[in-house]
């Protein structure tokens, strides 16, 4: 009987190996270059030129002003050509589908180029130098405390994406510079 279940056991162990190395959590900052509205995709081109296609599902959240407007049900309809955008999707084979798309700009997240100099995970802060030399603490969303268990943000020198609510900045992106 163990001679039988220790190869099952490894099969088994394999396959969820497999299944979770093919749903990787990831984020993108860029612009909208093209939306197909019939299949719920659009196309976003980052800094580097790199174009990235997103399937778009019913749960997909928005963030930003448009999106507050129509009450964030569907992240799809607040999206332009243009638009500048941080996209939080998982990759399952070849196909990238969006889960969070946050705008960025005046009415959406506000990027910030920072010296992170440490995290506090239990309390969701990080302690940044600013530009101009100022010390602060930012709240981390959920998403970012998820990147920072990743080893995705880490000291240095980094643009945040945030929001101000309620009086405090908090990050909801991180981009390593």
């Amino acid at each position: 009987m163990r001679k039988m279940l220790a190869p099952v056991l490894a099969s088994t162990l394999l396959a969820f190996t497999l299944f979770a190395a093919d749903d990787v959590a990831s984020a993108v900052v860029g612009t909208v270059k093209a939306i197909d509205r019939g299949t719920k995709t659009c196309v976003v081109k980052t800094a580097d030129g790199t174009e990235h296609t997103f399937k778009f599902i019913g749960h997909t959240v928005a963030h930003g002003a448009e999106a507050t407007a129509k009450g964030s049900k569907d992240a799809f309809l607040t999206m332009k050509e243009g638009d500048e955008v941080v996209v939080h999707y998982t990759v399952k084979g070849t196909e990238k589908t969006a889960h969070e798309v946050d705008h960025v700009g005046k009415d959406g997240l506000h990027a910030s180029e920072v010296t992170i100099k440490s995290f506090d995970r239990g309390a969701k802060t990080v302690a940044v130098k600013t530009a101009d030399g100022a010390d602060e603490t930012y709240q981390l969303a959920a998403s970012a405390t998820k990147e920072t268990g990743k080893g995705v943000a880490k000291a240095g020198k980094a643009t945040v994406y945030y929001t101000e609510e309620g009086g405090k900045k908090v990050v909801h992106f991180f981009k390593s510079n």
